[in-house]
């Protein structure tokens, strides 16, 4: 299981990460540790690789993601991560050992960055942000 926060700027830009074990960026987040509730671990891995320790928002989705070669199948949650002031973002410091660094995106732009499967998941939690729902999703797209 895992667990990630959809950030924004002012702007509506998307906060992305860069990871340095990974060709693709992300949203801050990560993996579910044992005992760990995917709230607790949302906030300790945004804090880990953002350096911001903030309250999260509500669900936005919860994605069922099939196994690739070096994942097994999990379960992702994504939190609203709410939007970020510009103290905020002047405060943002990342790991080198972790991350590369990180940018803000516009949303016509994230799917250059991501896989396809997190761009898929980024644009309905967009969604869910509009309407209010949680985004069921199978794979990155809504379950129908």
């Amino acid at each position: 299981m895992a667990a990630g926060a959809l950030c924004r700027d002012q702007a509506g830009q998307i906060l992305l990460v860069d990871p340095v074990y990974r060709d693709t960026w992300d949203v801050p987040g990560g993996v579910v540790e044992a005992e760990e509730s995917p709230h607790a671990a949302c906030r300790r891995e945004v804090a880990e690789e953002i350096g911001l320790n903030r309250p999260l928002g509500r669900v936005l989705a919860v994605d069922w993601a099939p196994s690739q070669p070096d994942y097994p199948e999990g379960l992702v949650v994504i939190y609203d991560g709410g939007v970020l002031r510009p103290s905020d973002i002047a405060a943002i410091t990342v790991p080198a050992d972790e991350l590369d660094g990180f940018a803000f995106v516009r949303p016509d732009q994230v799917a250059a960055r991501v896989r396809p499967i997190v761009a898929r998941r980024i644009q309905a939690c967009l969604s869910a942000l509009d309407t209010g729902a949680v985004a069921a999703l199978d794979d990155g797209s809504p379950i129908t």
